[in-house]
């Protein structure tokens, strides 16, 4: 069965820094890609960054792009998401997803499974 357990959020004023991190298990991490998702109140779940199954490719939105990065240690079976100047635009619930391949995607609907999420406050 497969679990992801994300940590690190937290509040953080504006300009400042969070990692977080989600932790998998239940099945070989490395062949699957991984992806990072938020939600702000009253919006809909948004992608913020996924990475391929070996670290090769990854992808980004617009609005975190040069600020945030993503990577993954598959020895430790982690992906972590490192947000910095962080903006009050970026107050969401963070959460991690996992596909079934190893080609990372930027769609919601192709990751199978989710983390509980975890809350990224911003303040001004």
């Amino acid at each position: 069965q497969v679990q992801l357990v994300e940590s690190g959020g937290g509040l953080v004023q504006a300009g400042g820094s969070l990692r977080l991190s989600c932790a998998a298990s239940g099945r070989t991490f490395r062949s699957y890609a991984m992806g990072w998702f938020r939600q702000a109140p009253g919006k809909e779940r948004e992608f913020v960054a996924a990475i391929s199954g070996t670290g090769a490719t990854k992808y980004y939105a617009d609005s975190v792009r040069g600020r945030f990065t993503i990577s993954r240690d598959n020895a430790k079976n982690t992906v972590y998401l490192q947000m910095n100047s962080l903006s009050p635009e970026d107050t969401a619930v963070y959460y991690c997803a996992q596909r079934d391949i190893i080609v990372a995607s930027v769609s919601s609907r192709e990751y199978d499974y989710w983390g509980q999420g975890t809350q990224v406050t911003v303040s001004s």
